[in-house]
Order: structure tokens, then sequence, then C-alpha cells
């Protein structure tokens, strides 16, 4: 949903023409669905491969989490590369206080495997030389809502999909859904968007909050 989503979004609000770019397959599926007859560009690629072209605004959903704490630095070099002058680059992450090498056990195992949460001091260390961080934005207090709005749904909705599903996988995201949301309500990951920008002289970034 985040790439059919935001793509779909961002060219209905704002006539954005649209690459995205995923590994998933059914991701991918999904979003050209979603997003037929836009100008959106859904692509199976891996980042790595985009060092050729050139994009006005880059943004990373999600994304950052997945890659592991060894090659942020590599993303952040992907980014800059394909990064216009005078574009702005969105980064969208979970995120945690200390700096950690591994995941968390049980989302690696259940949830997201070989995930992981960057820190400030890794994402900072990344983007060293490359960015100037225009803006750097905390939603973490009101992420608990959210996932408590997911558990609501996932219990409504429930019945019409069960048939589906095993009662241990009701059980994991009801799990998910509350375990994370006291997470954030206690404070211990946030949720951060974070503007870069290359630090043209001629261009100002103006926050819209």
């Amino acid at each position: 949903m985040r790439l059919g989503g935001f793509a779909k979004y961002a060219a209905e609000h704002y006539g954005c023409k649209v690459v995205g770019i995923t590994i998933s397959d059914e991701q991918i599926k999904y979003a050209q669905k979603y997003v037929a007859g836009l100008p959106v560009d859904i692509r199976k690629q891996d980042y790595r491969d985009l060092s050729d072209e050139k994009f006005d605004k880059i943004t990373m959903i999600g994304m950052i989490e997945h890659v592991g704490y060894k090659n942020y630095r590599k993303v952040m070099e992907v980014v800059g590369g394909c990064l216009a002058d005078n574009g702005l680059f969105l980064l969208h992450t979970i995120g945690q206080n200390i700096s950690s090498t591994t995941g968390n056990p049980w989302s690696d195992r259940y949830i997201f495997p070989n995930g992981m949460l960057p820190s400030i001091k890794q994402l900072g260390q990344a983007s060293e030389g490359l960015f100037v961080m225009e803006d750097w934005h905390n939603f973490g207090p009101y992420y608990a809502d959210t996932l408590l709005a997911w558990d609501a749904n996932f219990q409504k909705n429930w019945p019409t999909i069960q048939e589906q599903y095993s009662e241990t996988f009701y059980r994991i995201f009801r799990y998910y859904f509350n375990s994370f949301a006291g997470a954030f309500k206690a404070r211990h990951i946030q949720l951060w968007q974070i503007v870069f920008s290359k630090g043209a002289s001629n261009h100002v970034y103006e926050r819209v909050r």
C-alpha cells in the first residue's frame, strides 16, 4: 500500500510523474493495479541499480529498516547520486533511541525478517558529507494510535478472513499491533520524517508545518 498509495496520491493531487521501485512481486502486482491509468512507473528493481537516473524528489517510506546497518551509507550514496542538485529527499522510517546492529528477535521471526531500526547517530553518519539535514520531524507519539486503529480494524474484519488464516496468525498480529503501540507510547521507538537536500545555495527549504 505504501508504494502504490503514495504514488497514486502524488500523481493525482500534485501532477507528479512517479517512479516506484520494489523487489516484491506481490507489491508490484498490487501497486500496478492501484495506479492504473496514472503517470506512474512501478518497477521490480534494486535501489542500487538506479545510479544512472535523476529525480527532482525522492522519498523512501519504510524501506531503510530492511537494508541493514552496513548498507545505510550505500543507500545515502545512491540517493545522492540520483537526486537533482535542487532536489529534496524525504526519509520516512521507524527509529530507535540507541544504536544497534541487530533487530528485535520476535519481530525478526514473525513480522519483519532481517529488519532493524536505525538510530539518529547511524543516519547522521550515513548522510554526513552527502546531504544537508533540512528538517527532522518525530511522529512517534501519534503512531501508537495508528497501530491501535489497525488492531481494531483487524479484529472487526477477522470474521471475513479467518478461514484463510490460522488462529496463530491472529494472535501474532494482535500481539504485534499492541506491543508496538506500547513501544511507541513508552517512547522506546520513534517514527521520523527527515528532509535532506544537497544544500544548494539558491534554495531555501520551507517547512510545511
